[in-house]
Protein backbone atom coordinates (compact mmCIF):
# COMPACT_ATOMS: atom_id res chain seq x y z
CA UNK A 1 0.00 0.00 0.00
CA UNK A 2 1.15 3.31 -0.80
CA UNK A 3 -0.44 6.61 0.51
CA UNK A 4 1.03 10.21 0.62
CA UNK A 5 0.54 13.94 -0.08
CA UNK A 6 3.43 14.22 -2.60
CA UNK A 7 5.17 11.43 -3.63
CA UNK A 8 7.88 12.87 -5.64
CA UNK A 9 8.55 16.61 -5.08
CA UNK A 10 11.17 16.32 -8.07
CA UNK A 11 8.74 15.56 -10.45
CA UNK A 12 9.21 16.79 -13.69
CA UNK A 13 6.55 16.54 -16.72
CA UNK A 14 7.49 15.44 -19.98
CA UNK A 15 6.08 17.52 -22.67
CA UNK A 16 3.50 15.08 -23.65
CA UNK A 17 2.72 14.85 -20.11
CA UNK A 18 2.27 18.94 -20.07
CA UNK A 19 0.23 18.38 -23.13
CA UNK A 20 -2.11 16.05 -22.04
CA UNK A 21 -2.68 17.93 -18.61
CA UNK A 22 -3.06 20.70 -20.74
CA UNK A 23 -5.67 19.22 -23.26
CA UNK A 24 -7.41 18.20 -19.90
CA UNK A 25 -7.72 21.16 -18.00
CA UNK A 26 -9.41 22.77 -21.34
CA UNK A 27 -12.00 20.12 -21.47
CA UNK A 28 -12.93 20.64 -18.11
CA UNK A 29 -12.98 23.99 -18.06
CA UNK A 30 -15.24 24.45 -21.09
CA UNK A 31 -18.64 23.64 -20.06
CA UNK A 32 -20.35 25.81 -17.36
CA UNK A 33 -22.99 23.27 -16.33
CA UNK A 34 -22.38 20.76 -13.68
CA UNK A 35 -23.20 17.71 -14.70
CA UNK A 36 -21.34 18.31 -18.11
CA UNK A 37 -18.19 19.18 -16.20
CA UNK A 38 -18.17 16.35 -13.89
CA UNK A 39 -18.71 13.70 -16.69
CA UNK A 40 -15.33 15.82 -18.34
CA UNK A 41 -13.38 15.55 -14.91
CA UNK A 42 -14.18 11.73 -15.24
CA UNK A 43 -12.93 11.25 -18.43
CA UNK A 44 -10.03 13.59 -18.51
CA UNK A 45 -8.78 11.43 -15.00
CA UNK A 46 -9.09 8.28 -16.82
CA UNK A 47 -7.27 9.66 -19.90
CA UNK A 48 -4.69 11.12 -17.98
CA UNK A 49 -3.81 7.89 -16.01
CA UNK A 50 -4.35 5.51 -18.68
CA UNK A 51 -7.10 4.00 -16.40
CA UNK A 52 -10.05 1.39 -17.48
CA UNK A 53 -12.49 2.43 -15.01
CA UNK A 54 -12.64 5.91 -13.38
CA UNK A 55 -15.57 7.90 -11.29
CA UNK A 56 -15.83 10.73 -9.33
CA UNK A 57 -17.90 10.77 -5.86
CA UNK A 58 -19.25 13.91 -4.35
CA UNK A 59 -19.71 14.36 -1.09
CA UNK A 60 -22.91 15.31 1.27
CA UNK A 61 -22.30 18.26 3.47
CA UNK A 62 -21.29 16.55 6.29
CA UNK A 63 -18.46 14.85 4.37
CA UNK A 64 -19.64 11.32 5.43
CA UNK A 65 -21.36 10.14 2.78
CA UNK A 66 -21.18 10.36 -1.61
CA UNK A 67 -24.79 11.93 -3.24
CA UNK A 68 -23.31 11.78 -6.80
CA UNK A 69 -20.79 9.12 -8.43
CA UNK A 70 -20.10 10.00 -11.86
CA UNK A 71 -18.36 6.77 -13.72
CA UNK A 72 -16.74 6.34 -17.08
CA UNK A 73 -15.72 2.62 -18.48
CA UNK A 74 -18.63 1.09 -17.49
CA UNK A 75 -21.07 0.16 -19.66
CA UNK A 76 -24.42 1.82 -19.23
CA UNK A 77 -26.50 -1.67 -19.26
CA UNK A 78 -23.32 -3.10 -16.94
CA UNK A 79 -23.84 -0.47 -14.51
CA UNK A 80 -27.74 -1.11 -14.67
CA UNK A 81 -27.26 -4.22 -12.49
CA UNK A 82 -25.26 -2.90 -9.99
CA UNK A 83 -27.55 -3.13 -7.56
CA UNK A 84 -26.33 -0.12 -5.62
CA UNK A 85 -23.68 2.64 -5.94
CA UNK A 86 -20.82 3.43 -3.71
CA UNK A 87 -21.84 5.36 -0.17
CA UNK A 88 -18.46 6.17 0.62
CA UNK A 89 -17.66 3.12 2.90
CA UNK A 90 -14.53 1.13 2.83
CA UNK A 91 -11.57 2.02 0.96
CA UNK A 92 -13.39 5.66 -0.28
CA UNK A 93 -14.38 6.51 3.00
CA UNK A 94 -10.91 6.31 3.93
CA UNK A 95 -10.03 9.58 1.27
CA UNK A 96 -13.42 11.03 2.26
CA UNK A 97 -11.98 10.93 5.81
CA UNK A 98 -8.52 12.18 5.61
CA UNK A 99 -8.56 13.89 2.77
CA UNK A 100 -5.55 12.07 1.37
CA UNK A 101 -4.25 10.68 -1.81
CA UNK A 102 -4.30 7.13 -1.44
CA UNK A 103 -2.48 4.39 -3.95
CA UNK A 104 -2.75 0.89 -4.18
CA UNK A 105 -1.40 -2.55 -5.82
CA UNK A 106 -4.58 -4.38 -5.13
CA UNK A 107 -7.43 -2.69 -3.59
CA UNK A 108 -8.79 -5.89 -2.38
CA UNK A 109 -6.06 -6.73 -0.21
CA UNK A 110 -6.58 -3.29 1.79
CA UNK A 111 -7.98 -4.35 5.19
CA UNK A 112 -10.93 -2.06 5.16
CA UNK A 113 -11.64 -3.01 1.23
CA UNK A 114 -15.47 -3.49 1.51
CA UNK A 115 -15.87 -5.22 -1.20
CA UNK A 116 -18.15 -5.06 -4.24
CA UNK A 117 -21.90 -5.22 -4.81
CA UNK A 118 -23.19 -7.74 -6.87
CA UNK A 119 -22.69 -7.80 -10.76
CA UNK A 120 -19.86 -5.21 -10.19
CA UNK A 121 -16.68 -5.50 -12.27
CA UNK A 122 -13.64 -6.90 -10.68
CA UNK A 123 -10.84 -4.40 -10.19
CA UNK A 124 -7.61 -4.75 -8.88
CA UNK A 125 -5.09 -1.38 -8.89
CA UNK A 126 -5.91 1.68 -7.39
CA UNK A 127 -5.62 5.44 -7.10
CA UNK A 128 -7.85 7.82 -5.49
CA UNK A 129 -7.02 11.79 -5.29
CA UNK A 130 -9.46 14.13 -3.20
CA UNK A 131 -10.51 17.07 -5.00
CA UNK A 132 -9.92 20.53 -2.84
CA UNK A 133 -10.66 24.19 -3.48
CA UNK A 134 -10.39 26.44 -0.86
CA UNK A 135 -10.61 24.00 1.74
CA UNK A 136 -13.85 22.38 1.18
CA UNK A 137 -13.86 19.27 -0.25
CA UNK A 138 -15.37 19.36 -3.38
CA UNK A 139 -15.32 15.57 -4.18
CA UNK A 140 -13.03 12.28 -4.56
CA UNK A 141 -11.59 10.64 -8.20
CA UNK A 142 -11.39 7.63 -8.16
CA UNK A 143 -9.01 5.14 -11.03
CA UNK A 144 -8.61 1.68 -10.75
CA UNK A 145 -7.26 -0.85 -13.26
CA UNK A 146 -4.33 1.25 -14.80
CA UNK A 147 -3.74 -0.20 -18.47
CA UNK A 148 -0.61 -2.15 -19.55
CA UNK A 149 0.45 -1.88 -15.92
CA UNK A 150 -0.10 -3.68 -12.68
CA UNK A 151 -0.28 -0.16 -10.57
CA UNK A 152 -0.59 3.18 -10.56
CA UNK A 153 2.55 5.41 -10.91
CA UNK A 154 4.13 8.56 -8.58
CA UNK A 155 3.78 10.00 -11.62
CA UNK A 156 0.16 8.88 -12.25
CA UNK A 157 -0.84 10.96 -8.90
CA UNK A 158 0.90 13.51 -9.24
CA UNK A 159 -0.66 14.04 -12.50
CA UNK A 160 -4.08 13.88 -10.77
CA UNK A 161 -3.56 15.46 -8.13
CA UNK A 162 -2.49 18.93 -10.61
CA UNK A 163 -5.76 17.92 -12.34
CA UNK A 164 -7.38 17.53 -9.32
CA UNK A 165 -6.30 21.07 -8.32
CA UNK A 166 -7.77 22.80 -11.79
CA UNK A 167 -11.20 20.31 -11.32
CA UNK A 168 -11.56 21.89 -8.10
CA UNK A 169 -11.98 25.28 -9.64
CA UNK A 170 -13.92 23.74 -12.38
CA UNK A 171 -16.32 22.31 -9.75
CA UNK A 172 -17.14 25.57 -8.63
CA UNK A 173 -17.46 27.99 -11.09
CA UNK A 174 -20.37 25.22 -12.17
CA UNK A 175 -22.10 25.39 -9.18
CA UNK A 176 -21.73 29.17 -8.94
CA UNK A 177 -23.32 29.11 -12.73
CA UNK A 178 -26.10 27.22 -11.62
CA UNK A 179 -26.90 29.36 -8.77
CA UNK A 180 -27.06 32.18 -10.80
CA UNK A 181 -29.59 30.91 -13.07
CA UNK A 182 -31.72 29.29 -10.54
CA UNK A 183 -31.56 32.92 -8.86
CA UNK A 184 -32.89 33.96 -12.67
CA UNK A 185 -35.32 31.49 -12.83
CA UNK A 186 -36.51 32.00 -9.19
CA UNK A 187 -37.34 36.08 -9.95
CA UNK A 188 -39.54 35.30 -13.05
CA UNK A 189 -41.13 32.94 -11.48
CA UNK A 190 -41.83 35.69 -8.60
CA UNK A 191 -42.78 37.96 -11.46
CA UNK A 192 -45.01 35.14 -12.76
CA UNK A 193 -46.72 34.40 -9.43
CA UNK A 194 -47.72 38.18 -8.59
CA UNK A 195 -49.30 38.73 -12.18
CA UNK A 196 -51.00 35.86 -11.35
CA UNK A 197 -52.30 36.73 -8.24
CA UNK A 198 -52.63 40.43 -8.24
CA UNK A 199 -53.93 41.10 -11.61
CA UNK A 200 -55.14 37.65 -13.04
CA UNK A 201 -57.07 36.76 -10.20
CA UNK A 202 -58.65 39.44 -9.62
CA UNK A 203 -59.55 39.99 -13.14
CA UNK A 204 -60.91 36.88 -12.91
CA UNK A 205 -62.70 37.69 -9.32
CA UNK A 206 -64.38 40.50 -10.38
CA UNK A 207 -66.30 38.57 -13.30
CA UNK A 208 -67.57 36.15 -10.83
CA UNK A 209 -69.35 39.50 -9.04
CA UNK A 210 -70.72 40.58 -11.79
CA UNK A 211 -72.30 37.59 -12.58
CA UNK A 212 -73.40 36.73 -9.36
CA UNK A 213 -75.12 40.55 -9.35
CA UNK A 214 -76.68 39.85 -12.29
CA UNK A 215 -78.03 36.27 -11.36
CA UNK A 216 -79.59 37.96 -8.50
CA UNK A 217 -80.97 40.57 -10.94
CA UNK A 218 -82.83 37.58 -12.70
CA UNK A 219 -84.62 36.47 -10.07
CA UNK A 220 -86.12 32.98 -8.83
CA UNK A 221 -89.23 32.65 -11.31
CA UNK A 222 -86.88 33.16 -14.20
CA UNK A 223 -87.85 29.87 -16.65
CA UNK A 224 -84.89 30.45 -19.42
CA UNK A 225 -82.47 28.13 -17.06
CA UNK A 226 -80.58 31.53 -17.41
CA UNK A 227 -79.77 31.43 -13.85
CA UNK A 228 -78.51 28.08 -13.65
CA UNK A 229 -76.11 28.68 -16.47
CA UNK A 230 -74.93 31.82 -14.31
CA UNK A 231 -74.30 29.26 -11.32
CA UNK A 232 -72.58 27.22 -13.30
CA UNK A 233 -69.80 29.78 -15.03
CA UNK A 234 -70.04 31.10 -11.10
CA UNK A 235 -68.66 27.95 -10.07
CA UNK A 236 -66.43 27.43 -13.34
CA UNK A 237 -64.66 30.38 -12.31
CA UNK A 238 -64.60 29.63 -8.99
CA UNK A 239 -62.63 26.33 -9.64
CA UNK A 240 -60.05 28.49 -12.35
CA UNK A 241 -59.32 30.49 -9.39
CA UNK A 242 -58.59 27.70 -7.04
CA UNK A 243 -56.22 25.86 -10.17
CA UNK A 244 -54.25 29.52 -10.88
CA UNK A 245 -53.55 29.70 -6.60
CA UNK A 246 -52.30 25.73 -6.87
CA UNK A 247 -50.15 26.94 -9.72
CA UNK A 248 -48.76 29.67 -7.96
CA UNK A 249 -47.79 27.41 -5.03
CA UNK A 250 -45.05 25.56 -7.84
CA UNK A 251 -44.15 29.01 -9.10
CA UNK A 252 -43.44 30.81 -5.88
CA UNK A 253 -39.90 29.30 -4.49
CA UNK A 254 -39.22 28.37 -0.59
CA UNK A 255 -35.78 29.33 0.58
CA UNK A 256 -34.65 26.59 3.20
CA UNK A 257 -30.99 26.41 3.85
CA UNK A 258 -31.47 22.73 5.57
CA UNK A 259 -31.00 23.47 9.44
CA UNK A 260 -34.44 22.83 10.07
CA UNK A 261 -36.48 20.66 8.73
CA UNK A 262 -39.83 20.88 10.83
CA UNK A 263 -39.56 25.22 10.47
CA UNK A 264 -39.80 24.93 7.38
CA UNK A 265 -42.32 22.28 6.72
CA UNK A 266 -44.76 24.43 8.74
CA UNK A 267 -44.02 27.25 6.70
CA UNK A 268 -45.12 25.10 3.60
CA UNK A 269 -48.23 23.83 5.18
CA UNK A 270 -49.37 27.04 6.03
CA UNK A 271 -49.03 28.73 2.69
CA UNK A 272 -50.35 25.15 1.49
CA UNK A 273 -53.49 26.00 3.48
CA UNK A 274 -53.69 29.72 2.61
CA UNK A 275 -53.96 28.85 -0.78
CA UNK A 276 -56.20 25.22 -1.26
CA UNK A 277 -57.95 25.83 2.02
CA UNK A 278 -57.16 22.21 3.08
CA UNK A 279 -57.20 21.09 6.43
CA UNK A 280 -53.75 20.07 7.39
CA UNK A 281 -52.09 18.31 10.14
CA UNK A 282 -48.28 18.15 11.34
CA UNK A 283 -46.89 15.58 13.84
CA UNK A 284 -42.58 15.72 13.95
CA UNK A 285 -40.74 14.77 16.70
CA UNK A 286 -37.58 17.49 16.94
CA UNK A 287 -35.03 14.46 17.70
CA UNK A 288 -35.87 12.90 14.28
CA UNK A 289 -35.03 16.42 12.73
CA UNK A 290 -31.48 16.33 14.74
CA UNK A 291 -30.86 13.46 13.33
CA UNK A 292 -30.77 14.17 9.66
CA UNK A 293 -27.28 15.84 7.79
CA UNK A 294 -28.29 19.14 5.96
CA UNK A 295 -28.62 17.53 2.53
CA UNK A 296 -31.31 15.01 3.70
CA UNK A 297 -33.62 17.73 5.60
CA UNK A 298 -33.55 19.37 1.90
CA UNK A 299 -34.23 16.56 0.06
CA UNK A 300 -36.86 15.79 2.13
CA UNK A 301 -38.38 19.39 2.66
CA UNK A 302 -37.89 19.20 -1.61
CA UNK A 303 -40.37 15.84 -1.26
CA UNK A 304 -43.10 17.30 0.52
CA UNK A 305 -43.24 20.52 -1.46
CA UNK A 306 -43.78 17.86 -4.31
CA UNK A 307 -46.00 16.03 -2.42
CA UNK A 308 -48.16 19.21 -1.75
CA UNK A 309 -48.00 20.65 -4.97
CA UNK A 310 -49.65 17.18 -7.04
CA UNK A 311 -52.38 16.90 -3.95
CA UNK A 312 -53.31 20.75 -4.87
CA UNK A 313 -53.34 19.88 -8.53
CA UNK A 314 -55.07 16.47 -8.38
CA UNK A 315 -56.48 15.11 -5.19
CA UNK A 316 -59.73 16.72 -5.03
CA UNK A 317 -58.53 16.03 -1.13
CA UNK A 318 -60.10 17.90 2.23
CA UNK A 319 -57.08 17.26 4.39
CA UNK A 320 -53.69 17.05 4.37
CA UNK A 321 -50.97 14.94 6.62
CA UNK A 322 -47.41 15.14 7.69
CA UNK A 323 -45.56 13.18 9.97
CA UNK A 324 -41.81 13.24 10.67
CA UNK A 325 -40.73 10.26 13.13
CA UNK A 326 -37.98 8.00 14.26
CA UNK A 327 -38.81 4.46 12.90
CA UNK A 328 -36.41 1.61 13.52
CA UNK A 329 -33.34 3.39 13.36
CA UNK A 330 -34.44 5.39 9.93
CA UNK A 331 -35.97 9.00 9.61
CA UNK A 332 -39.55 8.78 8.21
CA UNK A 333 -41.39 11.64 6.25
CA UNK A 334 -45.11 10.77 5.82
CA UNK A 335 -47.04 12.60 3.52
CA UNK A 336 -50.80 11.67 3.16
CA UNK A 337 -54.43 12.60 1.99
CA UNK A 338 -57.63 11.88 1.54
CA UNK A 339 -58.34 12.99 -2.07
CA UNK A 340 -59.57 10.32 -4.75
CA UNK A 341 -56.32 8.88 -5.73
CA UNK A 342 -55.03 7.44 -8.35
CA UNK A 343 -55.48 3.86 -9.75
CA UNK A 344 -52.09 2.21 -11.27
CA UNK A 345 -52.54 3.64 -14.77
CA UNK A 346 -53.09 7.19 -13.83
CA UNK A 347 -49.64 7.10 -11.61
CA UNK A 348 -47.53 7.84 -14.43
CA UNK A 349 -49.58 9.82 -16.66
CA UNK A 350 -50.88 11.98 -13.88
CA UNK A 351 -47.69 12.69 -11.63
CA UNK A 352 -45.06 12.25 -14.81
CA UNK A 353 -41.59 13.92 -13.78
CA UNK A 354 -42.71 14.75 -10.16
CA UNK A 355 -42.84 11.27 -8.98
CA UNK A 356 -39.48 10.42 -10.46
CA UNK A 357 -38.03 13.75 -8.81
CA UNK A 358 -39.17 12.74 -5.17
CA UNK A 359 -37.73 9.30 -6.02
CA UNK A 360 -34.07 10.65 -7.17
CA UNK A 361 -34.17 12.94 -4.20
CA UNK A 362 -34.52 9.53 -1.98
CA UNK A 363 -32.02 8.01 -3.55
CA UNK A 364 -29.85 10.70 -3.29
CA UNK A 365 -29.59 10.79 0.32
CA UNK A 366 -29.63 6.51 0.56
CA UNK A 367 -33.01 6.67 1.42
CA UNK A 368 -36.14 5.22 -0.09
CA UNK A 369 -39.17 6.13 -1.17
CA UNK A 370 -42.83 4.42 -1.41
CA UNK A 371 -45.49 5.54 -3.21
CA UNK A 372 -49.13 4.01 -2.35
CA UNK A 373 -52.41 5.49 -4.00
CA UNK A 374 -55.34 3.66 -5.21
CA UNK A 375 -58.65 5.27 -6.74
CA UNK A 376 -60.64 6.59 -4.07
CA UNK A 377 -58.46 5.85 -1.31
CA UNK A 378 -55.88 8.86 -1.02
CA UNK A 379 -52.19 8.84 -1.87
CA UNK A 380 -49.31 7.94 0.75
CA UNK A 381 -45.65 9.23 0.20
CA UNK A 382 -43.13 7.84 2.50
CA UNK A 383 -40.00 8.46 2.52
CA UNK A 384 -36.88 6.54 4.97
CA UNK A 385 -34.08 7.59 5.29
CA UNK A 386 -30.80 7.22 7.20
CA UNK A 387 -29.96 9.00 10.51
CA UNK A 388 -26.52 10.37 10.75
CA UNK A 389 -23.98 8.81 12.22
CA UNK A 390 -24.04 9.12 16.34
CA UNK A 391 -27.62 10.44 15.42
Amino acid sequence: MISTDNPNRDFQMMPAQLLALREAVLAISADLSLAETLKHIVKAAANLADARYAALGVPDESGEFLIEFVTTGIAPEDEARISHRPRGHGILGIILREGKSLRLRDLRQHPQSAGFPPNHPPMTSFLGVPVVHKGKLMGNLYLTDKRHADEFTADDQNLIEMLAAHAGISIENARLYEKIQQLRVIEERQRIGMDLHDGVIQSIYAVGLTLEYVNGQIGENDNSGASDRLKGAIAALNATIRDIRSYILDLRPRRFEGDNLIAGLRQLLAEFRANTLMEVEMHADPAADRALVPDARLALFHIAQEALSNAAKHSHASRFEVTLLDEDGAVVLTLRDNGRGFKPDQVERTMGHGLLNMQDRATAIGGRLIFNSSGGAGTEVRVSTPKRAGG
